[in-house]
């Protein structure tokens, strides 16, 4: 028995909210406006964490985005007059574009409510389908409790990013595709925020194929429905890169769902979704956000989970800053030993700078950045701190590199680890 699955049958559970017809209907409703996107196998990946791993593209929606399917199935179901008034929803920025777009495309007026620290790129693509951008609150909830408050006085009708069947059903049919291409597919790992996208998947999912695996991922600052379900206390705090599953406040149509439906849910810390991130990147060239990335970061964490499975990720959006993007592979790249910060002892006098720029080069070192420090530095007045950023090719090499410095008479360390 799972660690989430409850040990009632079937016919001793009560409805849940969404069945499989709800999510068939949902297809329906969305087909020929959103994309039913590629379900493809990454070999390289599926080598390193030792399963066959199959990735489903949802970074390839317009609006970069998996939330357009909930979000427009919501909509379709709204009448004439709810229509006319509008809409509102709060999103930290993928259900934002979403409802945005399609009630762009429908001539629904919307009304988006997005927190203080949402990313930029995420606002700047809400206002540019039309939508009329309010920026409120500390954290998703406080922005739900403006939406709710604005929305009430201006009569306008929510669109929940996750705590709604209609929302539930139409993320839903990522699973019908998804086993539809790929009917092998025994493992789904999905991401969980406020838990729309994984109860929609596991309502199809297990109704398809009773027998398969989900498996929920949280970012390990932001563990909402892991503590839900499986009764533990701990801290939701910081900033996430998976800000787009940094929800505090679980559903409770989705927490139903998932105590029923979900097999497991774990946890990964910040470093491994950088790596995930990195790594789609690097090896299949496709652009993800964190939250996007989780689904891999929690297999590259735990190989063994899955070992020998076919597993199917959900690559959920690729809304991510390109400075943050910069600042996520050079921080992979110092991880792997290949972009170093060095800090090197040297006497102040002419040609040393130019013997350490030798010696580096004679290594195979490439030299990325040079600063020299004669004032701040707990040196003697006739030394200079010189810190220099180097290229190696991995960390076996950068080891090569301090030891040539060690052999040359030169004092060399690491900054933070002397």
């Amino acid at each position: 028995m799972s660690n989430t699955a409850q040990n009632a049958t079937p016919d001793q559970q009560a409805p849940l909210a969404v069945t499989l017809d709800d999510i068939r209907a949902a297809a329906e409703v969305i087909r020929g406006s959103v994309l039913v996107t590629e379900c493809d196998r990454s070999r390289t990946l599926g080598e390193i964490c030792g399963c066959k791993l199959w990735l489903k593209f949802e970074n390839l929606q317009f609006t970069s985005t998996f939330k357009e399917r909930g979000a427009l199935n919501r909509l379709n179901a709204l009448s004439p007059d709810e229509r006319r008034r509008g809409v509102i929803a709060m999103s930290a920025g993928n259900h934002a574009q979403g409802v945005a777009y399609h009630a762009s495309l429908l001539g629904i007026p919307a009304t988006i409510v997005m927190p203080v620290g949402t990313p930029m790129v995420k606002v700047e693509n809400t206002r540019r389908h039309g939508a009329e951008i309010v920026i409120s609150g500390a954290t998703l909830e406080e922005a739900a409790e403006f939406a709710r408050a604005h929305g009430k006085a201006h009569d306008l009708t929510m669109i929940h990013p996750y705590d709604d069947p209609l929302i539930i059903a139409g993320q839903g049919t990522i699973a019908l595709e998804m086993l539809d291409a790929v009917p092998q597919l025994d493992t789904l790992v999905v991401p969980i925020g406020g838990g729309g996208l994984i109860s929609g998947i596991a309502v199809a999912a297990k109704a398809i194929k009773p027998d398969l695996r989900v498996v929920g991922v949280q970012a390990e600052l932001y563990p909402s429905m892991y503590n839900v379900i499986k009764g533990e206390r701990l801290p939701m705090r910081g900033d996430t890169l998976a800000e787009g599953i940094a929800v505090k406040s679980p559903g409770l149509i989705t927490t139903e769902i998932i105590r029923h439906l979900v097999d497991d849910i774990v946890l990964v810390t910040e470093d491994q979704i950088e790596r995930a991130v990195a790594m789609l990147i690097a090896i299949e060239k496709t652009v993800v956000e964190g939250a996007g990335a989780a689904g891999l970061a929690a297999v590259l964490a735990a190989p063994e989970r899955f070992a020998g499975r076919n597993v199917g990720l959900v690559l959920t959006g690729g809304n991510i800053d390109t400075r943050l993007i910069a600042s996520v592979l050079t921080r992979e790249l110092a991880r792997e030993g290949r972009l170093t910060q060095i800090a090197i002892d040297i006497v102040d006098r002419p040609g040393q700078l130019a013997a350490v720029s030798a010696l580096l080069a004679e290594a195979g070192a490439n030299i990325i950045e040079v600063s020299h420090q004669r004032t701040f530095s707990d040196l003697p007045a006739k030394g200079t701190l010189l810190e220099v950023v180097i290229e190696t090719r991995d960390r076996a090499h950068l080891d090569e590199v301090m030891k040539r410095l060690g052999e040359a008479g030169f004092t060399a360390w690491l900054p933070g680890r002397r």
